[in-house]
């Protein structure tokens, strides 16, 4: 069986960080790890607060699962600061997994933040670079890049500005958007452009959790990068679709849909 960590926060809600990401990884038949670098006391409406784990235990952590289990791809969530970003950083150098997906969170959908505004220099510089795929949404590419973003012609500039920070790709998620929700995906080579129709519903907690999860469990897999990106694309779409009125506010995806219907794809069980 392919296996996936995931190092970012825990949502005690259920629906985003550590807890959206192993859900995603069990629909997509892959063995699910996690490091926690926060913890966070959040619901469904809002952010009460987030202590950090010390550095030194993230970096047991990830320690623990490497010495022995190890990774086929690893999926890092939320970076609260400059320390928990040198830390991650410099155990992902030193073990160079493969399929490195980095989601560079910085508000929760309830647009609370969970990363310190002073600090994306800080990511700039040691998470970056690291990154197989670089999967921001609208406003978090703008703030990578220092840029406006009004349309897929800026998304595309976003991108370019972004991959030459020294990531090997970069995939501008277009949820915040308006129309079609159409992601740009761009290799330093050429832009693959991802289409879905947009979806008229508040329950979109944990989206950018379950959707660079996907990523990483395909990358797993064995897909290609465009590849990998449609399919998660679509599990993403799905989970959004049939997603929950869970809470007083932004519900969670449901990330089991698809799997409860029709269960695990054939040519996933020959992989595993």
């Amino acid at each position: 069986m392919k296996k996936v960590l995931s190092i970012a926060g825990s949502d005690c809600s259920g629906g985003a960080g550590i807890q959206a990401d192993l859900k995603t990884f069990s629909a997509h038949g892959v063995f699910g790890m996690s490091v926690i670098v926060s913890v966070v006391a959040e619901n469904t409406s809002r952010v009460i607060d987030i202590q950090d784990v010390r550095p030194d235990i993230v970096q047991k952590q990830i320690d623990a699962v490497f010495e022995d289990i190890g990774a086929d791809a690893v999926k890092v969530g939320m970076l609260s600061g400059r320390k928990s970003m040198s830390a991650v950083a410099e155990k992902l150098l030193e073990y160079k997994p493969e399929n490195i997906v980095i989601d560079p969170v910085m508000y929760a959908k309830n647009g609370c933040p969970l990363m310190n505004p002073d600090d994306v220099d800080a990511l700039i510089e040691f998470v970056v670079p690291l990154a197989d795929v670089l999967t921001p949404n609208i406003p978090e590419a703008e703030k990578i890049a220092g840029m406006e973003i009004r349309n897929i012609e800026d998304m595309e500039s976003a991108a370019k500005f972004i991959f030459d920070m020294g990531c090997r790709s970069v995939l501008v998620k277009g949820g915040h958007g308006s129309g079609d929700a159409v992601d740009i995906l761009y290799n330093g080579k050429q832009f693959y452009h991802f289409s879905s129709e947009r979806i008229n519903t508040k329950n979109t907690h944990g989206t950018g959790c379950t959707y660079s999860s996907a990523i990483a469990s395909n990358l797993a897999l064995g897909f290609a990068m465009p590849e990998a990106v449609d399919r998660s694309k679509k599990y993403v779409t799905t989970a959004i679709r049939h997603s929950l009125a869970i809470g007083k506010g932004n519900g969670p995806t449901h990330h089991f849909y698809d799997l409860y219907m029709n269960g695990l794809p054939e040519e996933i069980l020959q992989i595993n």
